[in-house]
């Protein structure tokens, strides 16, 4: 039987394991699939692993996506341009690092009916998703791409490497901005908050939180009172797991109404 995991720290929000085993056992795939929480000094270990055939595929969570990448053989395009990995494999005696979070971040945000290009885009955040982001944006053609982190060097690191984005400073609000999107991982604790001028942005904007689980942080709570569309990761999740899944199994699994639920169904039980 093959065997994959997925790590990260904290991973107890994970509901990998839920959608790749409901794809696997849905494809009649002889494998199994489970989470692991690890620390960075754990890392090595794990990816040794996958060379000696012990673990067939890792997804990578936060906080490991940049930290984990000189532990791999080989970056497909999407890794070397992000310098970050959500998605490793084993093939002709190397591990090769891969990104789906790009594919998976705009197919999440087209299947909302969203369009990206010539909006103003605002990004909270620099961690491991941000990179992904950033590519995918450009990619579809925003207008503007605007980002704020707490730490100036993270976000001057990122500038470096993609010197079409704006670093805005600390209780800076970029005017005429079109959507807001939470690229840390403050949420996936009930009570965490973020510092965000929320009415000083304005209403009928598009809120938008890469984390999925809860499905409602105090981020998306907040811009809804006041008047603005939200949506939650959960279509970044699932269409980077497709991507993922469709790497390691060579088969393309539904994406349909009943996954949806599922996922959704999952949450509840969390």
């Amino acid at each position: 039987m093959k065997k994959y995991l997925v790590i990260g720290n904290p991973i107890e929000h994970s509901l990998s394991p839920k959608l790749h085993n409901y794809w696997i056992k849905q494809n009649n795939i002889n494998a199994s699939y489970e989470k692991k929480l690890i620390s960075e000094n754990d890392i090595k270990n794990i990816v040794s692993r996958i060379k000696s055939e012990e673990i067939t595929g890792i997804n990578v969570t936060v906080p490991f996506k940049n930290k984990i990448v000189p532990f791999v053989d080989i970056l497909t395009k999407e890794a070397d341009e992000t310098k970050s990995i959500n998605t490793i494999y084993f093939e002709k005696g190397k591990t090769i690092g891969h990104n789906t979070d790009i594919a998976g971040f705009e197919l999440g945000i087209r299947s909302y009916g969203y369009d990206i290009e010539k909006k103003n885009i605002f990004i909270l955040g620099a961690g491991g998703v941000v990179p992904s982001i950033i590519v995918a944006l450009k990619k579809m053609k925003a207008l503007n791409i605007f980002l704020y982190n707490r730490t100036l060097d993270k976000a001057e690191n990122l500038k470096k490497k993609y010197n079409y984005i704006k670093i805005i400073e600390k209780n800076e609000i970029p005017e005429h901005i079109d959507m807001v999107i939470n690229g840390t991982s403050l949420g996936i604790n009930k009570d965490d908050k973020i510092n965000l001028d929320y009415k000083k942005i304005g209403s009928n904007k598009f809120y938008y939180d890469v984390i999925y689980n809860p499905p409602q942080t105090n981020f998306l709570k907040q811009a809804k009172i006041i008047g603005n569309n939200t949506e939650n990761g959960k279509m970044m999740f699932i269409y980077q797991a497709h991507q993922a899944f469709s790497i390691w199994h060579k088969v393309f699994p539904k994406i349909d109404e009943k996954v949806i639920e599922l996922l959704d169904k999952w949450k509840e039980l969390q």
